[in-house]
C-alpha cells in the first residue's frame, strides 16, 4: 500500500478500497484451493475469478479489476513476476451511462431560499441554533458556488480559505491541489458570517473550517443529512445529495455556454471525458432550443382535415 499511497498519490479511499478488493481476491483464491503464490496466478484464475463477480455493478467490477491490474503491475515492474497475466487477457465491460441528478435553478433556489428562513425563524442570535444554521447556510452556499465534491467541503482546511479575496484552495482526488473564486457576494457573505460565528471552535478544532458542535471537522454524513433536511424543508420531495449540487453548478454553467474546459477544471477532472457527461441537455432548455426550430420559417398552408 505504501507504493500507492507515496509513488501514485492515491486517495486514500481509493486505497482503502484497493485493499478490499484485493482481499476478496485472496478470499477467492482460498475459496477454490487456488495457490495465493503471485507466481501462480495465471490468466485462467484470473478469467475465472472476473466471473464470479458477475453480480456486481460494472462500475464497482471495473474498480476490482483495476485493483488487481495494479497489482500485478507493480510486481512486474519490481520483476517479482515475470508478466502481468492481466496482459494476456481482452477484458471489455460496458457500463451504463446514466444521466445524473440534476436540480433545476429553482430547486436550488428553494433549498437556499429553506436554509435562510430558518436563519430569520432564530430569535437568540447567541443560540447554538442560530450559529447551526450560519454554517449550514455556508456548506450549502458553498456546494453550488464552488462545485465541489462533498469530501472536499468536508475537509477543506481553514488555512486554504482567503475570505477576504473569496479564494479556496481544494484538495481533491489524487491529492491535486486547484483553485476556486468565490464570485458570489451572497455565498461570500455567507461563509463570513459562518467564520465569525465559530471562529474559536475552528482555532480548537484541528485546522479544518467547517466544524460540528463538538469542535471537529463537519464529516460527510453530516453535510448530506443537513443537504437532506433543507431540501425537505423547501418541499423538494425527490433525494438530493450534496453531489446533486455538482451536477446542477455543471450543468447550469453548460447551458449559459460556459467553455467544457474550464468546467473541467473547477470540477477537478483529470479527464474531460467524465465532464462530458454534464454535456446532456434538460428538457427545460430542450424547449428553449428547439423553439427556435428552422421549420418554424416554413410558409406552408395547412391542408383541410377530413373527418
Amino acid at each position: 500500500m505504501g507504493h500507492c499511497q507515496y509513488e501514485k498519490n492515491l486517495d486514500p479511499k481509493t486505497i482503502k478500497a484497493y485493499g478490499i478488493d484485493l482481499k476478496q481476491l485472496q478470499a477467492f483464491l482460498a475459496k477454490k484451493d487456488y495457490s495465493d503464490r503471485v507466481s501462480s496466478i495465471n490468466k485462467n484464475i484470473l478469467r475465472d475469478y472476473i466471473q464470479s463477480l458477475s453480480g456486481v455493478k460494472p462500475k464497482t467490477l471495473k474498480r476490482k479489476i483495476a485493483s488487481g491490474k495494479a497489482l500485478f503491475n507493480f510486481l512486474e515492474f519490481e520483476d517479482i513476476i515475470p508478466v502481468n497475466p492481466f496482459r494476456k487477457m481482452k477484458i471489455q465491460i460496458r457500463e451504463p451511462k446514466n444521466l445524473p441528478g440534476v436540480m433545476n435553478i429553482y430547486e436550488v433556489e428553494k433549498i437556499i431560499q429553506s436554509a435562510y428562513k430558518r436563519k430569520h425563524s432564530e430569535t437568540k442570535l447567541e443560540s447554538y441554533a442560530y450559529a447551526e444554521t450560519t454554517r449550514d447556510i455556508a456548506v450549502i452556499e458553498l456546494l453550488f458556488a464552488s462545485g465541489a465534491r462533498v469530501s472536499e467541503i468536508s475537509r477543506l482546511k481553514a488555512e486554504c480559505i482567503d475570505l477576504h479575496i473569496g479564494q479556496i484552495k481544494v484538495r481533491g482526488k489524487g491529492n491535486k491541489e486547484r483553485i476556486i473564486q468565490v464570485c458570489n457576494k451572497e455565498a461570500l457573505q455567507a461563509l463570513r458570517d459562518y467564520y465569525k460565528c465559530f471562529y474559536t471552535r475552528i482555532k480548537s478544532g484541528g485546522g479544518y473550517f467547517f466544524i460540528n458542535r463538538f469542535h471537529q471537522r463537519l464529516s460527510e454524513q453530516s453535510i448530506r443529512f443537513l443537504v437532506k433536511k433543507y431540501a425537505k424543508t423547501a418541499g423538494l420531495e425527490r433525494r438530493i445529495t450534496p453531489h446533486a449540487f455538482r451536477h446542477s453548478f455543471a450543468t447550469l454553467l453548460l447551458e449559459e455556454d460556459v467553455d467544457i474546459k474550464y468546467i473541467q477544471h473547477l470540477l477537478g477532472h483529470s479527464s474531460i471525458v467524465t465532464t462530458q457527461i454534464y454535456t446532456h441537455v434538460n428538457s427545460e432548455k430542450q424547449k428553449q432550443i428547439l423553439k427556435k426550430h428552422p421549420r418554424k420559417s416554413f410558409r406552408i398552408k395547412p391542408a383541410p382535415f377530413l373527418s
